[in-house]
């Protein structure tokens, strides 16, 4: 005959509580049992021991009560322990204890749509937030190393710096020759269909000249060389780290910054606004050509009226931005290939999010030009 299930409590001398369980903690005897175990009171101990030695028989019901009952304590502060578990009640216990984790976790995945959403836009900012910080403390190194190159000249590495320009600068210029050439003939073409109802063709000219002159070319040319440029430096040091190499360089004394950075971003510094105005003339052409074939103009008039709207402001304004927008792709390029851990996925990731962090900044530069030479008239 099975003992009566029964649910004490004691305090020993070092204000222990001690909870025994004793008899059949069977389905038969869960409604008693509960009772009893809500009308528990610790007198303020902290500690607390579930004895269970003395338990003669065990089901799911009195697993989960026996769980349960250390669980609550857990939470309100009493560290909790079972004492004297039987080898046999074990797996039940602890398969009662893994039910009661994974039903919490689909809990937590079922809250509400908002408030995950709240969470994860304040998880991303908290991010953001440590990402610039970390780029600022690296924007700051370079700058530290830029000066103290400028001050001993001949640690620049100009074997890696005619390698970077030749990589960045002369293998970059028919893509963009093409692209913007493209461009300029879709913006003439675009242009010229509107202007054309107010029998003002001739001004596609103008239009042509001052976006290609103050926008379109060095932004394009930018965000080409941040999806070309950008993304090698940041696979290539990357590839680096993943080897040892940047371990190893400064293992033998070598600065990373001068060696790996510097090189990588005055090549762009040097490169960007000569491709910048190659790609100006590419659009440029591509424009006049599309505009001469399909408009009722000479190539002479367009020319010429080409030649009012291409101001040296107007060029001005472009070039400008040139070494901002080349600054920018080659720093966060170079510093995400130094974020690489020790992994091939990594490389990839970062590369991505080089590229897209590029752009970014990019077009937040162009946009605080714009609003610059706006307030100041220019």
């Amino acid at each position: 005959m099975d003992q009566e299930a029964a649910w004490d409590l004691c305090l020993d001398a070092g204000k222990t509580a001690v909870l025994a369980a004793k008899g059949s903690w069977t389905v038969n005897a869960v409604a008693d049992l509960d009772h009893c175990i809500k009308r528990t009171k610790l007198n303020g101990a902290k500690k607390a021991t579930v004895d269970i030695s003395g338990v003669t028989r065990l089901d799911t019901a009195g697993a989960w009560l026996l769980y349960r009952a250390r669980r609550d304590l857990s939470a309100n502060g009493v560290a909790a322990e079972f004492a004297g578990l039987d080898a046999q009640y074990a797996p039940l216990l602890e398969l009662v204890e893994q039910a009661d984790l994974a039903r919490l976790k689909n809990d937590r995945e079922q809250l509400n749509a908002f408030t995950m959403l709240l969470a994860r836009v304040g998880k991303a900012v908290f991010d953001m937030l440590k990402e610039a910080i970390s780029l600022l403390n690296f924007l700051g190194l370079t700058i530290l190393t830029m000066f103290k190159v400028m001050l001993r000249p001949r640690r620049m590495r100009v074997v890696s710096l005619v390698n970077q320009v030749e990589q960045t600068g002369l293998n970059a210029i028919w893509i963009v020759g093409l692209l913007l050439f493209l461009i300029g003939v879709v913006l003439a073409f675009q242009s010229a269909e509107q202007l054309r109802k107010f029998a003002a063709e001739i001004l596609t000219a103008d239009g042509l000249a001052i976006l290609v002159l103050r926008e379109i070319g060095v932004l394009i040319a930018a965000i080409l060389i941040a999806g070309r440029s950008g993304s090698a430096f940041t696979a290539e040091i990357g590839m680096m780290k993943v080897n040892e190499e940047v371990d190893a360089l400064q293992t033998i004394g070598v600065d990373p910054m001068e060696v790996l950075v510097l090189p990588r971003i005055n090549a762009l510094l040097l490169t960007l606004p000569l491709l910048t105005f190659f790609a100006n003339v590419a659009a440029l052409t591509g424009g006049t050509i599309m505009s001469v074939a399909t408009l009722d103009v000479t190539y002479t008039q367009f020319v010429r009226q080409l030649a009012d709207a291409m101001t040296f402001k107007n060029f001005l304004v472009g070039m400008v931005k040139a070494p901002v927008f080349a600054f920018l792709i080659g720093l966060v390029g170079c510093y995400e290939g130094l974020q690489v851990s020790g992994s091939a996925e990594s490389i990839g990731r970062l590369t991505t999010k080089s590229v897209v962090e590029s752009i970014v900044l990019v077009i937040l530069a162009d946009a605080t030009f714009s609003i610059v030479f706006s307030y100041l008239g220019i």
